[in-house]
């Protein structure tokens, strides 16, 4: 069994950490774009060309499934990574979990990064999941980039700068983006207010990493031996694990990468036509 996960960084490490705690025998494919990274501030055409580049990247592993493990991703590009992929390859993405947080019926934040922060796609589940919850939706400046360079001053300055603009009736954060997941225990330890209520993080890790393994028909096997390996993509060339996800428990949970194949075309060699036909 082959698991691929894609993203334009590191952020794609709370789900292939999850995958890897369910199914420790499954064989994983990271599909990551540093030489197009960041996504978010990309204009919605240009980051499906480089979604659908690093997702094509990925399935030339020959996947049983692809998880898009990114927010900004899923709300840009999953459309036509659907539209281009299935049903051949299963592809997975990753929803901002506004339904169960609005279930406990208290003042709920969204944090997410400024692209997906008031886009249709997550002002349609706030709506969909959240009437009558009172919802504030946090742009957090800045913080999946420090999060991927691993620098803490940015990321406590991020997260500081974040925690300002969450009222202080919040009793759940819905963590928006996958890299957020990675420093949960610093956006709780911000967000708590001292003599209130439990603060509940919500990530979408769990959940897609269970949806992948239902969509191809896999049990949950979390005694299995750990024998999966690990194959790294940059921009569409094997190569090693960022050394900043090794900055991460998530990331220092993961086998060593498997020695490099035959080498295969950048993602900016691919881009280009993708990026047409998804215009």
């Amino acid at each position: 069994m082959k698991i691929a996960l894609m993203d334009s960084g590191i952020g794609l490490l709370a789900a292939t950490a999850a995958v890897r705690r369910l199914r420790p025998d499954a064989d994983l494919v990271l599909s990551l774009d540093p030489d197009g990274m960041p996504w978010g501030p990309r204009t919605p055409e240009d980051l499906t060309g480089r979604a659908l580049a690093v997702a094509e990247a990925a399935a030339a592993h020959g996947p049983d499934v692809l998880i898009v493990g990114c927010n900004t991703a899923t709300v840009h590009a999953l459309t036509a990574l659907r539209a281009r992929l299935e049903p051949d390859l299963p592809v997975i993405g990753t929803v901002p979990a506004i339904k169960p947080a609005a279930a406990v019926r208290r003042p709920l934040a969204i944090w997410a990064t400024p692209a997906t922060t008031g886009s249709p796609y997550q002002q349609d589940l706030i709506e969909r999941f959240a009437d009558g919850v009172t919802v504030t939706q946090v742009p957090c400046w800045g913080l999946a980039e420090a999060v991927e360079r691993a620098d803490e001053t940015a990321i406590d300055a991020a997260v500081a700068a974040a925690a300002e603009l969450t009222p202080d009736d919040v009793t759940t954060v819905v963590l928006g983006c996958t890299h957020y997941e990675l420093v949960a225990e610093r956006i709780r330890a911000a967000v708590q207010r001292p003599g209130g209520p439990k603060l509940t993080l919500l990530g979408s890790a769990g959940a897609v990493a269970a949806q992948a393994l239902r969509r191809i028909g896999a049990p949950p096997a979390p005694e299995a031996p750990a024998s999966g390996t690990l194959t790294v993509l940059l921009s569409g060339r094997e190569g090693p694990l960022p050394r900043a996800a090794l900055g991460y428990a998530e990331g220092r949970l993961l086998p060593p990468v498997a020695p490099a194949g035959e080498p295969r075309p950048a993602v900016d060699a691919l881009a280009a036509p993708h990026a047409r036909s998804a215009q």
